[in-house]
């Protein structure tokens, strides 16, 4: 059973993982400052969120500096308090050429609307690269007013979308 404050946001983080394309990256620059990079995505398990990004992007450079990767998926079309986010925490890393083939069967998902890329393309000489975030956390945020979990402050719960 899962360690959450309700079972029923653990199905709400798997729903929007599910259904929304993108999620806001956060990664850190060489002064410590934040950067933040909307990307494209495919979850796998709810443990990996996988990305194709050019390895010389400010984001990528960021991970390749320091891996410790957090980002938000959220419906930007929501009405204010109605909204639904899933934060996720953990390490971020490009997938080495020598593990694209164990990876790419998870990479991509045709149904999300995106296209698969296959290894040629993701070890070109043109920099597009396969990245993976390795979830160690993950959070959905409650509304301040929520019928039965509101509090009067909007704030993030701990989830498991894996149960």
């Amino acid at each position: 059973m899962s360690q959450t404050a309700a079972p029923h946001l653990d199905q709400q983080a798997r729903d929007v993982l599910d259904s929304v394309r993108y999620v806001v990256l956060g990664t850190a620059d060489e002064d410590g400052r934040t950067r933040t990079s909307p990307v494209y995505f495919t979850p796998h398990r709810y443990e990996h969120l996988y990305w194709v990004s050019y390895a010389d992007t400010h984001h990528s450079q960021n991970l390749v500096r320091d891996d410790r990767l957090s980002g938000v998926v959220f419906d930007s079309t929501s009405v204010p308090g109605q909204g639904r986010a899933v934060y996720v925490a953990g390490t971020g890393r490009e997938v080495p050429e020598g593990e694209l083939e164990q990876h790419l069967p998870h990479a991509f998902d045709p149904a999300r609307g995106g296209r698969a890329f296959d290894v040629g393309e993701l070890t070109d000489d043109q920099g597009l690269r396969l990245w993976v975030l390795r979830v160690e956390s993950w959070e959905v945020h409650v509304a301040a007013g929520h019928p039965t979990l509101g509090t009067g402050h909007d704030r993030r719960v701990p989830v498991d979308p894996r149960v």
